[in-house]
């Protein structure tokens, strides 16, 4: 079985991901086994931000079924399908993992399948929808401590083959997009700190990056987009290495940065 040192981030941007040609994010995933990541995985676990719930929760089902958890989108995007196969024995890893580093509490869902968190990217990085995914959730009650805790305790599975990657977004506030496309300073802002505390190693920064960071309550109104960075951070380990892999923007305060972390050689 072949270890995995790489953890990702990855920012998902709009769910027109998934139809838009025109967005460089779209084609930044679209290249990822060519020039980011080109070994294939044993099994995917996905940490995404459009799952929230009170603890720890992974889905455990055979096949995974396509979540359109979007509205009035274009028609298209709801004939998607990424008809993936489940990881139920990954799921149950996951929760072993899991309690056994203090989780007290960790649930199964038997029937949720994939959102468009999960499904948008990974139907660009991955087409051929033929690798076991496992999906898991995020708690908005707790903090980024909390997650990147929740990441350490799963990093054993990088050495089973298991590629790990929180889909997100560096900035998420849609009550402020811009629809001329200017960029808004805050959000740049933002996004310029994440990348320099990230390539600096202050995880401890990014883990209270609402005491840290500027305009951090702008940026992420809500933490649910910015929780699965801290797993991720968490699973890649504090001796990791971190590349920001893409950057580009949408609607103007939408940030698609999307980060690699890589884990020292043992």
């Amino acid at each position: 079985m072949n270890s995995i040192k790489e953890v990702f981030y990855i920012s998902h941007g709009s769910p027109t991901l998934s139809i838009d040609e025109s967005l460089p994010a779209r084609h930044f995933l679209k290249s990822w086994r060519e020039k980011i990541f080109s070994p294939k995985p044993r099994a995917i676990l996905v940490i995404s931000g459009h799952w929230e719930t009170d603890v720890p929760t992974v889905n455990a089902v055979d096949r995974c079924e396509t979540i359109y958890d979007f509205y009035n989108f274009p028609k298209p995007m709801y004939q998607l399908k990424y008809p993936a196969p489940g990881a139920p024995d990954l799921a149950r890893r996951v929760k072993e993992l899991l309690t056994q580093s203090g989780f007290k509490t960790v649930h199964e869902d038997k029937k949720r399948g994939l959102d468009h968190g999960a499904w948008v990217p990974l139907m660009l990085m991955y087409p051929d929808a033929d690798i076991p995914i496992c999906q898991l959730s995020v708690q908005t009650e707790r903090d980024g401590t909390y997650h990147y805790n929740m990441g350490r305790a799963l990093a054993p599975l990088k050495e089973e083959g298991v590629l790990i990657f929180g889909s997100g977004s560096a900035t998420h506030n849609l009550r402020t997009l811009r629809f001329d496309g200017t960029l808004a300073p805050w959000a740049v802002e933002f996004d310029k700190w994440l990348e320099e505390a990230l390539l600096n190693g202050r995880y401890e920064d990014v883990n209270r990056y609402e005491e840290t960071a500027p305009n951090a309550r702008l940026a992420h109104p809500r933490p649910d987009h910015f929780y699965p960075l801290h797993v991720a951070m968490g699973a890649a380990g504090e001796d990791a290495s971190t590349e920001l892999i893409h950057r580009s923007w949408g609607l103007g305060t939408l940030s698609y940065s999307s980060y690699k972390f890589t884990s020292a050689a043992t």
